[in-house]
């Protein structure tokens, strides 16, 4: 049975610091890519971040670019989430999830390229 673990998350102060992690159990994903997604409440789930299977690419949302940096050790199955100056706005609840293929054909950024997601953990940023 797949399971993907976030964890993480928390409390912080705007300007402060977080890393999620996203551990991967009951099969590899060193052959997709993988992504971490946002919701705030009330709204939709939103790419924050991907990463090519190899880990040599890494795409980014506008609002994230120069704060956050995804990354991934494939020996142990998983991708990390380094979430730097954070903003109130960063506030929502965090997935990681896998892609379907090692190259998402409809793009890194739709939700529905992915079919594996992690149970989320909440980022909470007070100003």
């Amino acid at each position: 049975q797949v399971h993907m673990e976030d964890a993480g998350g928390g409390l912080v102060q705007a300007g402060g610091s977080l890393r999620l992690s996203c551990a991967a159990s009951g099969r590899t994903f060193s052959d997709r890519a993988m992504g971490w997604f946002r919701q705030a409440s009330g709204k939709e789930r939103d790419f924050v971040a991907a990463i090519s299977w190899t880990g040599r690419n890494q795409y980014y949302t506008d609002s994230v670019k120069g704060r956050f940096t995804i990354s991934r050790n494939n020996a142990e199955n998983t991708v990390y989430l380094q979430m730097n100056s954070l903003k109130p706005e960063d506030t929502a609840v965090y997935y990681c999830a896998a892609a379907r293929l090692r190259v998402p054909v409809g793009g890194y950024y739709s939700p529905r390229e992915y079919d594996f997601w992690g149970q989320g953990t909440q980022v909470t940023v007070s100003s």
